[in-house]
């Protein structure tokens, strides 16, 4: 008796494209009013960065608002507590906690009228957070191809290692 097994072929990169990916999952409609790109590494390691779900939901809105590199976002707190959910004040609070850890550096901007208009909020120390914990995560991403490949090896063929 002979038993076939099927393989299945992995993603070729052109069916990796995040829009691609994006439009397929979500569909058209939902994509023409565009998608924010979170770095999973912040989302697996939001522990890590020491920060908690309101902060962190702040910085995916900020995230949200930056669109074009070199142009960082300018909302106000108040429009950030409208999509989040909470109180003004509790934004502030955790944009004061997250301006002291060094995830934003938060610029303040008069208007033409000379009154104080939206801070702009620069996301670098974020940027240089999540850049800093990839080693951990490609280390880690080694750990898991080597225990796969150790795994997925017959024993009839494995290679014993030269002590």
């Amino acid at each position: 008796m002979t038993t076939s097994t099927t393989v299945v072929p992995f993603p070729t990169p052109a069916e990796e494209t995040p829009a691609g990916n994006f439009e397929k999952i979500w569909g058209k409609k939902v994509k023409l009013y565009g998608y924010a790109a979170i770095p999973s590494i912040m989302v697996r390691a939001q522990r890590r960065l020491g920060i908690n779900t309101t902060q962190f939901c702040i910085l995916v809105q900020l995230i949200e608002y930056l669109r074009i590199p070199g142009r960082d976002p300018f909302p106000t707190k108040q429009q950030l507590a409208d999509r989040i959910g909470i109180k003004a004040s509790t934004v502030k609070a955790n944009m004061q906690t997250l301006e002291k850890a060094g995830f934003i550096k938060r610029e303040q901007h008069r208007t033409s009228q000379g009154d104080w208009g939206a801070n702009t909020y620069v996301l670098d120390g974020l940027i240089a957070k999540i850049q800093a914990l990839e080693p951990d995560f490609a280390k880690e991403r080694e750990e898991r191809e080597e225990a796969r490949k150790k795994a997925e090896t017959p024993r009839g063929k494995r290679t014993k290692a030269k002590g």
